[in-house]
């Protein structure tokens, strides 16, 4: 069979994905011609990549042979590095689409759909955010999840960021190879896209600090420095005074392992709360964690503790 022109070439193509579909037998049979056709189709026209394009969807939807699948996501791959916006954004659709039939495909073109992530189109950002989250395993936790946390801290729109911030911290959770590893990373989320995160992001984070004894000490340190930083952040402010209330005495008992040795004095811990209460930038909500963390440290700052009362 010879593919000549756009229009025939993919009536032909569609009508191979009908006959194949469910059609073990049949699909055998196309194996071959889809294979001749997805090697040796001309690209540097559009009615090739039509043509590629369909051969992709046909080979997705019938029962083919797992190389046959391996060149379809192959040819989506070299689509993503098209400088043709329209043509990288079905290319990230379809991968998304058909991620669910060979993974293991997909994984081979990680970098590349990183590389989307820097795109300036919208649309085109989302899809590979999306496709990341759904390349996620144990294996690339650490690579995919910094790479969107940067993605978050860097260049991610707005639009973006409500879904990206509670993403990474279910998927963290859910693959974090470490519980050190896990609170960093959440940490990260607060700090870079604190006031995008659900409502419901500080109760689980308070909860799993409370269950992380042997951290207790660094994530106390590394909360009071972001918010000694950033205040804005309501849920980041949230957490880090709870943490401070909780947690108050290892904050000025010595340095921590998070960098540089720093010494934090009872005076400057009480400095950043008392300008969380008395500022406009926090919430009534976020005021009352603070002043419960005052609360708490007044019996336990004995330097502090009149100016506290």
């Amino acid at each position: 069979a010879v593919v000549s022109t756009q229009s025939t070439g993919v009536q032909l193509l569609r009508l191979l994905a009908v006959l194949g579909k469910c059609d073990a037998e049949a699909s055998e049979q196309m194996n071959d011609v889809l294979a001749q056709v997805a090697t040796n189709t001309e690209t540097s026209k559009n009615v090739g990549n039509a043509i590629l394009y369909q051969t992709v969807l046909t080979i997705m939807d019938i029962d083919a042979e797992s190389g046959l699948r391996v060149l379809a996501v192959n040819i989506l791959g070299r689509f993503l590095l098209n400088s043709d916006k329209n043509i990288r954004y079905v290319a990230l659709n379809t991968l998304l689409r058909t991620v669910h039939i060979d993974k293991a495909a997909v994984q081979r073109h990680r970098n590349t759909i990183i590389e989307c992530l820097g795109d300036v189109d919208i649309s085109i950002q989302k899809r590979a955010m999306e496709l990341l989250f759904a390349l996620l395993n144990t294996n690339n936790v650490r690579s995919v999840i910094g790479e969107l946390v940067k993605f978050l801290s860097d260049n991610a729109p707005p639009e973006l960021k409500s879904r990206l911030t509670s993403t990474i911290i279910i998927s963290a959770d859910k693959y974090a190879p470490s519980k050190r590893w896990y609170m960093d990373t959440v940490l990260k989320v607060l700090i870079h896209g604190g006031q995008y995160c659900r409502d419901d992001v500080v109760n689980s984070i308070t909860q799993s600090i409370s269950e992380s004894p042997e951290m207790y000490a660094f994530i106390v340190q590394k909360l009071f420095l972001a918010v000694k930083e950033d205040i804005g952040q309501q849920p980041l402010v949230q957490v880090a005074t709870w943490a401070i209330g909780e947690y108050g005495d290892l904050l000025v008992a010595g340095p921590c392992d998070i960098g540089e040795p720093i010494e934090i004095s009872e005076t400057e811990v009480v400095d950043v709360l008392e300008h969380i209460i008395t500022g406009s930038l926090c919430s009534s909500t976020t005021k009352y964690f603070t002043l419960n963390a005052l609360m708490k440290l007044s019996t336990r700052f004995k330097t502090e503790a009149d100016r506290i009362q």
